[in-house]
């Protein structure tokens, strides 16, 4: 029996330790005063300008060809307006 009242009293002590333990815990009480600390503030957005474009002139693959190809449409130009001018006159528009 003494093996039982040793153990039973260990049992208590040791549960006596646990709830001093659960007992010392506490409440921390904090008071603010009212001052802001460093606050932060976006950055203002920076607006850019959108890039300007620029317009090379008309590069012609053939070198100086260019020209000729200008030529080549003036004239189909001017042969279209002469074409459309005689068909005009054979059918009698643009008289009054």
């Amino acid at each position: 029996m003494n093996k039982k009242l040793v153990a039973a009293v260990i049992g208590i002590g040791v549960a006596a330790l646990g709830m001093s333990r659960a007992a010392s815990a506490h409440v921390d009480l904090a008071v603010g005063i009212g001052i802001p600390g460093p606050a932060y503030v976006a950055p203002e957005p920076v607006y850019v300008a959108p890039p300007q474009v620029a317009y090379a002139p008309v590069q012609y693959w053939r070198g100086d060809d260019g020209w000729r190809e200008r030529e080549w449409r003036r004239r189909e130009w001017r042969e279209h307006q002469w074409r459309e001018h005689e068909w005009r006159e054979r059918h009698g528009w643009g008289r009054d």
